[in-house]
């Protein structure tokens, strides 16, 4: 998927016909592998922020050492899938603007969209990533005084951030049924097939 993607790149930032060379990739089919992408990587995203949450809004009955020991499980590896899924739904959909504003077709949808995923990660990486490396040095046994302070903040950056993250599905949904593209089937001389009983 990821080789695809940088071939589609490559071939519609420098695919303009040199001499007799056609593209290796055309535009449409740059903006549909983009467009598979970021729906792709921006689900798993959202996916994996509202299973955390799902995990999380429960942890607040639980006293700190409780909160703590879950905080450790929680952090093995949980940073790197979301990077692994955050990034590339970032570059592909950064990559779909590209696209579609190349093509003269400006796609609102998906503008807000990667507003909404750098917003993700600016605030995971000004408030979610440090309270994470913090949480990693408290001790199970005896968590620092402050405590609920500090899962507050966390707890709510998340919220927004799972919200966002959301947000951005959707709008990569509506940029994906919206591609302003004619169906093959409404071409001159074909009917659309109608499904009567």
């Amino acid at each position: 998927m990821f080789v695809a993607l940088v071939l589609a790149a490559a071939s519609a930032l420098f695919g303009r016909r040199m001499a007799t060379r056609k593209p290796v990739i055309t535009a449409s089919a740059a903006a549909r592998v983009a467009r598979f992408a970021s729906l792709l990587f921006g689900g798993l995203f959202a996916g994996f922020l509202v299973a955390v949450l799902v995990l999380e809004l429960p942890l607040r009955r639980f006293d700190a050492s409780v909160y703590t020991q879950v905080r450790h499980i929680e952090l093995i590896g949980w940073d790197v899938l979301a990077s692994a899924t955050l990034l590339p739904a970032l570059v592909a959909t950064a990559f779909l603007v590209v696209v579609e504003r190349r093509r003269g077709r400006a796609s609102w949808p998906a503008r807000t969209a990667l507003v909404l995923l750098v917003l993700v990660f600016a605030l995971s990486s000004l408030v979610n990533l440090p309270i994470n490396a913090e949480q990693l040095a408290w001790s199970v046994q005896m968590p620092p005084g402050d405590w609920t302070s500090t899962r507050d903040l966390w707890q709510l950056s998340h919220v927004v951030r799972t919200g966002a993250a959301v947000l951005a599905l959707g709008c990569l949904a509506a940029a994906a049924s919206v591609t302003g593209e004619r169906s093959p089937l409404r071409g001159a001389g074909h009917r659309r097939p109608s499904c009567s009983i």
